[in-house]
């Protein structure tokens, strides 16, 4: 008998419709022989209609009472869907993220998982019931205050729990049909990729692929937990996360490029005349860790012979914008840079693929593809196994689409199906 963890995203269970199929897909599990956990996100768009309510009470609401009106929306579907498992003749019992035994730092609104004790899921599942677990939720280890994880946190409190649990694999189940060499949205002729390295899957999701949740893959990698991206409104296959794509059944060598990502939700700040000094670019830095700022790309310019001073260009989340500008205004007079830059009409594209490792010029195929489309480049990043440009706004959709052609990621007919709204 297989432990199987199955988490549901929102707009699998964003009606009434949705949460009992849903019980019939769950309940098909365990009536195949497998113990099964499941792990469920708020209905539809529950959180953001939250989040609106919470802004017109409060500009600017406590974190604490934040994540307590937050939780609410998880803990509506998951006892929804026990009595959805129940109609069906199953025993299903629902618990809170903190019940589960999700236990996190005290960081209201983005807080980490320290620990998973999952006993109380572990006494269901003996007994033959059917655990379902509120995702995007925990408690923190310090002031046993109620903690959310953040946007895809239901996706993390999943593969948390998967592993906590030891369980056989982890089922993301989402939108479309697994994990696709392109936003389907923007490009129809996406192709569903059948198998991908943890290691890719990353830097998809830390390039703006909304399937699977950044950390998320880091903690399935970290405790080589398979996990199995699959759609709540079909039975295809879908995609297979583990650590080595080519091990089972794979006689072809691996593409070179695996898909092209894309983020509209980065914003881009320029710190304009910074003196060319030892420890000024530390201290700008330094000032947006201290504020609990993610940075994402970095280009300084060449210092001008004439002033002595050089321009910093970096990018960030676009939410965090207003934190960012803030705390670098109240260090301008001490570093004595002229002035600060801001744009939020930008986007990220990122061409992935741990085939470039060994394929010489795909940085010029990339680059001459988006020439070809009269996309101009503004930025660029890259690793190992990816390379990031940011672009226009408004010419993201033409780069994602011409970067997808250049490397022959079309499919041969259009198979990509967008089932839901949001892809998660």
């Amino acid at each position: 008998m297989a432990l199987v963890v199955q988490k549901y995203g929102g707009s699998s269970v964003a009606d009434a419709a949705g949460i009992k199929r849903v019980a019939q897909r769950i309940v098909a599990t365990r009536k195949a022989g497998n113990d099964v956990v499941v792990i469920v996100s708020a209905m539809g768009d529950t959180t953001d209609e939250l989040l609106d309510l919470a802004q017109q009470v409060s500009p600017l609401p406590p974190g604490r009472e934040l994540d307590m009106l937050l939780t609410a929306g998880e803990r509506i579907s998951m006892a929804l869907l026990a009595m959805a498992i129940a109609n069906l003749g199953h025993e299903a019992r629902s618990f809170t993220g903190s019940q589960a035994g999700v236990i996190t730092d005290s960081s209201h609104g983005k807080a980490r998982i320290i620990d998973v004790t999952p006993g109380r899921i572990q006494e269901a599942v003996r007994a033959g019931q059917i655990a379902i677990v509120a995702g995007f939720q925990g408690v923190s280890q310090d002031t046993k205050d109620i903690t959310t994880l953040g946007r895809g946190g239901s996706d993390t409190t999943a593969v948390a729990l998967a592993a906590a649990l030891a369980a056989d694999v982890c089922e993301i189940y989402t939108d479309v049909d697994g994990i696709f060499t392109a936003d389907p949205r923007i490009v129809a002729a996406a192709r569903q990729i059948p198998r991908i390295s943890y290691e890719e899957a990353m830097e998809m999701a830390a390039c703006g692929a909304k399937i699977l949740h950044l950390r998320c893959v880091e903690y399935a990698r970290r405790f080589e937990l398979p996990i199995h991206v699959r759609s709540s409104f079909s039975s295809r296959e879908g995609t297979w996360v583990v650590s080595d794509p080519n091990t089972e059944g794979s006689e072809m060598e691996q593409p070179i490029i695996s898909g092209v990502a894309h983020d509209r939700s980065e914003a881009k700040i320029t710190v304009v005349g910074v003196p060319d000094k030892v420890g000024e670019a530390a201290a700008i830095f330094k000032t947006l860790a201290a504020a609990e700022i993610n940075i994402d790309m970095i280009v300084q310019n060449i210092s001008a012979a004439a002033t002595g001073r050089t321009d910093i260009s970096f990018t960030l989340p676009s939410a965090d914008s207003t934190v960012a500008v803030t705390a670098l205004k109240r260090i301008q007079e001490q570093i004595g840079f002229e002035k600060i830059l801001f744009d939020d009409q930008i986007g990220k594209v990122s061409l992935v693929g741990a085939g470039m490792r060994s394929h010489p010029g795909v940085t010029a195929k990339f680059f001459g593809a988006l020439a070809d489309a009269g996309v101009n480049i503004e930025m660029i990043s890259t690793s190992e196994i990816r390379i990031s440009v940011i672009v226009g706004q408004d010419e993201v959709d033409a780069a994602v689409t011409a970067a997808h052609r250049a490397f022959d990621l079309d499919a041969d007919q259009v198979e990509a199906v967008v089932y839901g709204g949001t892809g998660r």
